[in-house]
């Protein structure tokens, strides 16, 4: 077996050796790394000069995506930048505790969801991929993407420089350049009818338990936080609102601290306080997801992550499926014979799955502003929930596994 296989992948790379990755963010160095230890070569191009991170912005990653990592040996230094969460708990707007349970995949300990800032994920997984030998090319804004006679893709950027390789992976992102070069006509990204505001405070005077995420039902919005080791406080307010323009957005700490506190303000809960307590680290955005994106792929280039299925952030899912779609499509490059082969294979393996969880998290966004009655009877609903639920590891969100070691066919 082992010799097929060995066999297999040379005659493969003969034919694919060079991917052209687009997008430095999560999914691109992780397809990078991916494909190199199937045995192919890639090359990421990032459009922003330098990394381009969001002051204040974190995120977690959940049992899947960490095991996905594991599966290229790639997990190591997303743990050194960051601390586990074992237990959530949650708070009506009243300031009862519904009830705590351990978080989903905690049934491993390996793999305990992991918290770190956005930006640090960045650097982990770049500077990982960089030192297997990823080249990572900046200020590479693609424009075009053109396929030669001979079936090799040419990417253009809007330096005015040509790369060329066997496939071109759009890795993107939700405002991917690659997906309408794919389809002219796909939908745009669709506005959640909310904003997400993030924020981090060191040493609040009420933190949330260690190793515990504190999960608030307001009556007005939602709000999430964990506390560090360090003792500092990661916070994020969902909020129901139409989508801002760009100044909208462009407005300062100040304003965003006042919009989480005036929302929180009824509340009789820790939220509205911890954030008016934050400091300069917050920062808003519009939240978006792509529900279905038709065209996932084309003769020599592919989507993966936000490119082809972002997803709100109320499930907290985007970075771990992005990773899932790095390792997925590695594994479908290095076991089928050609590239269409392939992306054909990934989609079938993908396509259900993540639009599944886009749902799911477009469902969680459309439930941040009940009524009373409503409100309560969600509280009801939450407890006996957290009563009879379990540790989460059979659920098919995050007990999901890529097995690295499978071929597919």
């Amino acid at each position: 077996m082992a010799k097929r296989s060995t066999a297999r992948e040379a005659s493969e790379r003969s034919t694919m050796a060079h991917a052209l990755i687009i997008g430095g963010g999560i999914a691109g160095p992780v397809a990078a790394m991916a494909l190199r230890k199937a045995g192919f070569d890639a090359t990421v191009h990032e459009a922003y000069p330098t990394a381009a991170d969001h002051l204040g912005a974190f995120l977690i990653l959940f049992a899947n995506g960490l095991a996905a990592l594991r599966s290229i040996d790639a997990d190591a230094p997303v743990r050194e930048h960051s601390f586990p969460a074992e237990t959530v708990e949650f708070l009506s707007d009243t300031g009862e505790q519904l009830g705590s349970r351990p978080l989903a995949g905690t049934a491993e300990p390996a793999l305990s969801p992991r918290t770190l800032q956005r930006a640090a994920l960045y650097r982990a997984l770049r500077d990982e991929a960089v030192r297997r030998g990823v080249r990572i090319e900046y200020g590479k804004r693609l424009v075009d993407a053109t396929t030669t006679a001979g079936g090799r893709v040419v990417a253009s950027f809007a330096d005015g420089t040509r790369a060329e390789g066997d496939v071109l992976i759009g890795a993107d992102g939700i405002h991917s350049r690659t997906r309408t070069l794919l389809d002219p006509a796909a939908p745009p990204p669709r506005h959640t009818g909310q904003l997400t505001v993030c924020g981090r405070i060191r040493d609040s005077t009420d933190p949330a338990p260690p190793h515990t995420y504190r999960m608030v039902y307001g009556r007005r919005g939602f709000f999430g936080c964990t506390t560090a080791p360090d003792g500092t406080t990661y916070w994020f307010a969902n909020i129901p609102c139409a989508e801002l323009p760009a100044d909208g957005l462009d407005v300062g700490p100040a304003r965003w601290r006042r919009r989480v506190v005036e929302t929180f303000a009824e509340d009789r809960t820790p939220a509205a306080a911890i954030a008016a307590a934050t400091g300069d680290a917050i920062v808003g955005m519009n939240a978006y997801d792509i529900p279905t994106t038709p065209v996932w792929h084309g003769r020599r280039a592919v989507l993966i992550g936000d490119a082809a299925h972002a997803t709100a952030p109320n499930a907290a899912q985007g970075a771990s499926l992005a990773i899932e779609d790095a390792v997925v499509l590695a594994r479908c490059l290095r076991d089928l014979p050609d590239a269409q082969r392939a992306f054909a294979a990934y989609e079938r393996l993908r396509r259900e799955r993540v639009e599944r969880a886009v749902a799911l998290s477009a469902e969680m966004a459309g439930r941040l502003s009940p009524t009373f009655e409503e409100r309560r009877v969600r509280d009801a609903e939450v407890a006996r929930q957290v009563a009879e639920g379990g540790d989460g590891s059979a659920d098919w969100l995050t007990g999901y596994r890529v097995d690295w070691a499978a071929t597919v066919r």
